[in-house]
């Protein structure tokens, strides 16, 4: 058995080719009988599991399908960060904490919680993965939860834009404090769309890429032996 790990599809819509990207890419592995772990941002935003839209209702169908043969992981990003038990029994998934002690060697992140360089960012994200906050938001209708969603996401894109790059990037000596009290050697994360590998005196850290103009996985082998691919999208 291998493991697969993916992260910051974006998804918006079920005919775009980044979605036949990842049902090329879950399928393959499905007849491999990989594990894949899904790492943050799978969506570009995810408004409830009662979201009866086409990519709600094709991701969840997509996943299923895959979840007959493999296990499967989902971790919340910080734009789907409200799947929930629904979608997670939908889709056959079993949702993980960040961070997530896979072994005791590996720690799987989406990786915005190292960010504490970029402050304001950290404030909002501490809201958003408020129960309290959440729970509020699910209460709305349907239609108004996708317009504030809208909205947030022209509010972040905005933001962003003016924002220096090195804040956006993960502190290093936050992660070394991060792994230091797991008892990790090996970080596995995405988020920062800065796909590579690094070496540190704690040990070594795998980044996911962004699916832009390819798609990037990693695959662990049995042997534990980590490669980095990127896949065509067209």
């Amino acid at each position: 058995m291998s493991r697969l790990y993916i992260s910051d599809l974006h998804l918006a819509e079920p005919d775009d080719a980044r979605f036949r990207a990842l049902v090329r890419l879950i399928s393959e592995a499905s007849r491999q009988g990989d594990e894949i772990y899904l790492l943050g941002d799978l969506c570009e935003v995810w408004v409830g599991d009662d979201d009866d839209g086409p990519l709600a209702r094709a991701l969840t169908a997509a996943l299923a399908d895959a979840a007959r043969h493999v296990r499967l992981f989902v971790m919340h990003g910080n734009r789907d960060f409200l799947f929930g038990d629904g979608f997670a029994r939908a889709a056959g998934a079993t949702l993980i904490p960040d961070p997530h002690l896979l072994d005791a060697h590996t720690l799987l992140s989406h990786g915005d919680a190292f960010c504490i360089d970029d402050r304001e960012y950290q404030q909002v994200r501490a809201q958003l993965r408020s129960p309290e906050w959440q729970a509020d938001i699910l209460r709305r209708p349907l239609e108004e939860r996708r317009a504030l969603a809208r909205g947030m996401r022209a509010q972040s894109a905005a933001t962003n834009a003016n924002k220096a790059e090195n804040i956006m990037d993960v502190s290093t000596d936050e992660v070394a404090q991060v792994m230091d009290r797991h008892g990790a050697r090996r970080l596995i994360h995405g988020h920062t769309h800065r796909p590579g590998i690094h070496r540190h005196p704690w040990g070594e850290r795998y980044v996911l890429g962004a699916w832009e103009r390819c798609g990037w996985y990693l695959r662990e082998d049995d042997d534990g032996t980590l490669n980095l691919f990127c896949i065509g999208i067209a």
